[in-house]
């Protein structure tokens, strides 16, 4: 199993930054896709950026240029730098990874084994 754990949300300027971290323990060697979700109540959970186990990344046009995802397997943590951040960039930030796959026989498919944090919130205001 694997527990994540979210810090460093908070209140920050428009233009301003934060750094987010996730604590990351037990079968962690296995997660194979990090990643940053944010959520906005009333709207669907969305992707901002992931990272896999080769060290690619990716953003979503939204936060690209302005967040940095990257994971520190010394520590055992995914962190997500914010710049230049934007009111729009307000949400609860969630962490996510994924550790393999598994056979769901109800709908005969392979599915990821996804792992959530509780969230975070970041808030963008003057």
């Amino acid at each position: 199993q694997v527990q994540l754990r979210e810090s460093g949300g908070g209140l920050v300027q428009p233009g301003g930054s934060l750094s987010l971290s996730c604590a990351m323990s037990g079968d962690t060697p296995s997660l194979t896709l990090l990643a940053w979700y944010r959520q906005v109540p009333g709207k669907k959970r969305e992707l901002v950026a992931h990272i896999i186990s080769s060290g690619d990344t990716y953003y979503i046009d939204a936060v690209k240029g302005r967040f940095t995802i990257s994971r520190d397997n010394a520590k055992d943590t995914l962190d997500l730098r914010m710049n230049y951040l934007k009111p729009e960039d307000t949400a609860v930030y969630f962490c996510y990874g994924e550790r393999g796959v598994y056979y769901d026989d109800a709908d005969y498919t392979y599915k990821p084994r996804e792992h959530w944090g509780r969230g975070t919130l970041v808030t963008v205001s003057s």
